[in-house]
């Protein structure tokens, strides 16, 4: 199991049965701040069984339940949607639970895991896509550094690239 800890919240790999669990419309084992995961979380769990089954799913290239450490609750979920591409490329996505948004918890955990996939060889660049309705998502990419690269009908496309090293 991969972990990555921040100052309030530790972002803990789902392992398999977890995800298969999550998908059939359980906890996961785990104890969700406000009762249940949100339905992005099944979704995800689901995307990534699929990965596993198809066998692409490559370690730390998963789904991430996002715990609160103070009470060991679980407030959402972060993750990839795959593997990073050729290019160095992934897009990352995350939820939270009702309760738990407006607490810089999604913030502080999409910080702590693009420092973990910007800090690997294979990974040049993230990239995450938020509805234009959805005003508090970009705040939060924004927030963690990932600057607006397009615009479609319905959504923004937003990057966050590796910084480059500085001249020695």
């Amino acid at each position: 199991m991969i972990r990555t800890a921040t100052g309030r919240l530790t972002l803990r790999s789902a392992a398999l049965p977890a995800l298969a669990d999550l998908r059939a419309g359980g906890s996961g084992g785990y104890t969700w701040l406000g009762g249940e995961p949100y339905e992005g979380t099944r979704g995800a769990a689901g995307m990534v069984l699929k990965a596993h089954e198809a066998g692409v799913l490559r370690p730390g290239f998963g789904l991430y339940v996002v715990v609160r450490t103070a009470d060991g609750r679980a407030l959402g979920s972060m993750g990839f949607h795959g593997a990073p591409d050729e290019d160095g490329r992934t897009e990352i996505g995350y939820d939270l639970v009702e309760p738990a948004r407006g607490h810089g918890y999604a913030t502080e955990a999409l910080r702590a895991l693009a420092g973990w996939a910007l800090a690997r060889d294979d990974v040049r660049r993230l990239f995450a896509t938020v509805a234009h309705a959805n005003a508090p998502s970009r705040a939060v990419l924004e927030r963690s550094g990932f600057v607006l690269v397009g615009e479609g009908e319905e959504e923004y496309a937003y990057e966050l690239r590796r910084p480059r090293p500085g001249p020695p």
